[in-house]
């Protein structure tokens, strides 16, 4: 490691003086301005964490459903995975130290992992749209990283514009040997859209059989790639775009997470009654349905009933088959209760909680036969077992009948499914084909459950550090008689929930409370809010 070389280079990408980001569940993200030194800085890092596990390693240049003004980064593992905990940390020194600590902080990293310098060295990059008039981000950042890279001695592949889960799945196809698929778009778009129309040939429709859905594409690369993708599925899926990025700023007044967070439709978007609508974020990882009814009122489909059509899909099938694996759906605190009920009592599969980040839900699906997770932003997917893919597509070779069609079809499901990352486009499609052939409306989709209502605040507090919790962030351990007057509060409602956590980038403090009533609801939350206010520090006017 020519760390002279190393420190010279650096001055190019030079760290503003006392400048501090900490990496975290998506990596670093804030205005692309102060990101220079930090993709210089990733390009290294991401040449040491592939010699130190001999994999191709991913760098994925965006900052999701941020404003257009605002980049990120985030390492992507070999399987496609977010970086491992302890990298994270090495990110943090990395992005953090000085121009006269970085020899010292990347021979630490190399010391305490047992990185092999010798070993080779190999780096796919991708980005997304991010390019404004007064500043062009996304491609000059990938550039910065591509000299981090190359001054290591790594070798790289630069793949250009790809939504986020594209370049997971690049990553995982690279390292699984060929098992996985082919690290290209083509490859991508060929695999996902055979196993689509495979499945929508099963379904008898009236006309030309076409079905049809809007898509709002907050702005963002997913209306690039869907496009590119639209005519491998044109012969079973319509889809109709909107905010493709001709006409709008990303993210603004659209996509899944204003969608989500506003309960109402995107700018931009024409909505008949009736009418399957969903949003990407704006590197469409995320997606969420919704729809109009004949009184003009709107409807939110989230994660959670994502998460419930696709895993008594699962369920079913598996019935059909007469296989009894184990299948386990994992949410965040932010779940719907009733979503939670519904699985657990209708649905009949065990549901996990673990804390918000979509790394905390992969890792625990990964312990199941099947497991299906999916976060309330409608971040998620389904993930199979090496064992049990075997297995299913054995039997869909083997067995007749309607067992048979069964195992074909669940063959197929695990196909079109991103199982590096949750993908909006994957999970578009998978929707799309559990609706046409359970021959489900977005009515009757919508009307599994009903939905508690519920409120999201948030509080400023000087320091979010005296907020600490357990229990997958659903009780608060500090300041003390948080919790306590949390909880009395809650039995002043029915049906009521209410938990608290720190933000995980800025001093704040996020509140979610849930009620039998929206007016109960907002009142409770109101109340968790002052609660933290008083006994956490806030700033400002009291909420």
């Amino acid at each position: 490691m020519d760390l002279e070389a190393v420190c010279k280079r650096s001055l190019v990408h030079a760290k503003p003086q006392g400048l501090i980001l900490q990496y975290g569940t998506a990596g670093f993200r804030t205005d692309a301005q102060h990101l220079d030194h930090i993709m210089f800085r990733m390009g290294l890092l991401a040449v040491l964490r592939s010699k130190q596990t001999g994999s191709t390693i991913g760098v994925m240049v965006t900052a999701s459903h941020n404003p257009e003004e605002d980049n990120g980064v985030k390492l992507v593992d070999p399987l496609g995975e977010m970086l491992a905990p302890s990298w994270e940390e090495h990110a943090t020194c990395l992005a953090s130290a000085e121009e006269q600590d970085l020899p010292r902080v990347l021979a630490a990293i190399v010391e305490k992992e047992a990185v092999d310098l010798l070993q080779t060295a190999f780096v796919v990059l991708g980005r997304d749209t991010r390019v404004t008039a007064f500043r062009p981000s996304s491609e000059k950042l990938s550039q910065s990283v591509i000299d981090g890279v190359t001054v290591l001695g790594g070798q790289f592949h630069d793949y250009g514009l790809l939504t986020t889960p594209q370049l997971h799945y690049m990553v995982y196809c690279r390292n699984s040997g060929g098992r996985y698929g082919l690290a290209t778009v083509e490859g991508y778009c060929q695999k996902l859209s055979k196993a689509f129309i495979e499945l929508t040939k099963q379904v008898s429709c009236s006309g030309d059989g076409t079905r049809s859905v809007k898509v709002d594409c907050a702005n963002g690369i997913g209306a690039l790639k869907l496009k590119e993708m639209a005519p491998y599925f044109s012969q079973g899926l319509s889809v109709q775009i909107f905010n493709d990025g001709t006409g709008g700023r990303l993210n603004h007044l659209c996509g899944a997470d204003f969608v989500k967070s506003q309960q109402k439709p995107p700018r931009g978007m024409e909505m008949e009654p009736g009418e399957r609508c969903c949003s990407f974020d704006g590197d469409a990882d995320r997606i969420v349905y919704y729809y109009c009814d004949a009184a003009g009122h709107f409807h939110l489909i989230d994660g959670d009933k994502i998460a419930t059509l696709i895993s008594s899909f699962l369920k079913e099938l598996l019935l059909e088959i007469g296989e009894s694996l184990n299948i386990g759906v994992v949410q965040t605190a932010y779940a719907n209760g009733s979503s939670t009920r519904y699985l657990e009592e209708v649905v009949k599969v065990p549901v996990y909680c673990t804390k918000t980040g979509v790394k905390h839900l992969h890792h625990k699906a990964q312990e199941f036969d099947i497991g299906v997770y999916f976060e309330a932003n409608g971040h998620g997917t389904a993930l199979f077992s090496e064992a049990v893919e075997v297995k299913i597509k054995r039997l869909a070779q083997e067995l007749e009948g309607e067992k048979g069609k069964a195992a074909r079809t669940l063959a197929n499901i695990i196909d079109l499914f991103n199982q590096a990352a949750g993908d909006a486009i994957s999970d578009m499609l998978v929707i799309e084909a559990i609706l046409a052939l359970k021959g489900l409306t977005v009515q009757q989709w919508d009307a599994l459950y009903v939905d508690l209502p519920n409120r999201q605040l948030k509080v400023k507090v000087v320091d979010r550090r005296v907020i600490s919790t357990t229990d997958a962030e659903r009780q608060a351990v500090t300041p003390p008689g948080l919790q306590e007057a949390i909880s009395d509060l809650m039995k002043k409602y029915k049906l009521a929930r209410a938990f608290v956590r720190p933000s995980g980038t800025e001093d704040i403090v996020r509140i979610y409370a849930e009620a039998n009533s929206q007016e109960s609801a907002d009142s409770l939350a109101c109340e968790v809010s002052l609660a933290v206010f008083q006994l956490a520090g806030g700033i400002g006017e009291r909420p």
